[in-house]
């Protein structure tokens, strides 16, 4: 199997990337003609990691590159049928759609610019890339910081800002564990980042 082989063993073995590029093709049209999900997968685990290194290089933030990777594999899975190996490859296309919602994402931004910025709020934490048990001091000391404020928030928005902002979590994978649409997790996110920075302010 091609799929997860890296460039150094493919040239070692004598592989021709073309042959990647055909099989991941033949992958996404099979995904198209018979919404195979072992197909799905094998796309899934060669695209997952150069999209979210794509992502992390954009947006700089572990939490945005997973939602900005789940969002394309989700709509490769949802818009295969539209794919025309004809006039483009796999990589291609995928990329083409990774770009376009980052690209919504930006719009969003610009269109909310009241909104706060997690960034602004939790710097530590957002680019906090440690393994677990690692932590830097200066992560320790923002949680210490923000700790007994972050206790006092109501509890639906408390359980979003822990499950993105502390566990790493991507907008998707908490509206898919609290069973509720993305937009109510953004939304809750949104107002706790919101009451958090007041409750700051008021300390300060």
């Amino acid at each position: 199997m091609l799929v997860g082989i890296s460039v150094e063993d493919r040239q070692a073995r004598g592989i021709d990337p073309d042959n990647v590029a055909d099989e991941m093709s033949a992958l996404l049209q099979t995904v198209a003609s018979e919404r195979c999900k072992q197909a799905f997968s094998r796309l899934f685990g060669y695209f997952a990691p150069r999209l979210r290194a794509y992502a992390l290089k954009q947006t700089g933030n572990e939490a945005v590159a997973m939602e900005l990777v789940q969002d394309t594999l989700s709509n490769v899975w949802q818009k295969a049928h539209l794919f025309n190996a004809e006039k483009g490859s796999a990589s291609t296309w995928i990329f083409t759609i990774a770009r376009n919602i980052r690209f919504d994402m930006l719009r969003k931004q610009q269109n909310r610019k009241e909104d706060i910025c997690a960034e602004d709020l939790w710097p530590v934490l957002c680019e906090q890339t440690a393994a677990p048990g690692e932590q830097s001091l200066d992560y320790q000391i923002t949680l210490d910081q923000v700790g007994s404020l972050f206790e006092s928030l109501p509890d639906k928005q408390r359980k979003v800002i822990e499950a993105i902002y502390v566990h790493g979590k991507s907008q998707q994978e908490v509206a898919d564990e609290l069973e509720i649409p993305l937009g109510t997790v953004k939304s809750r996110t949104r107002l706790a980042l919101q009451r958090l920075k007041e409750m700051l302010d008021q300390d300060d």
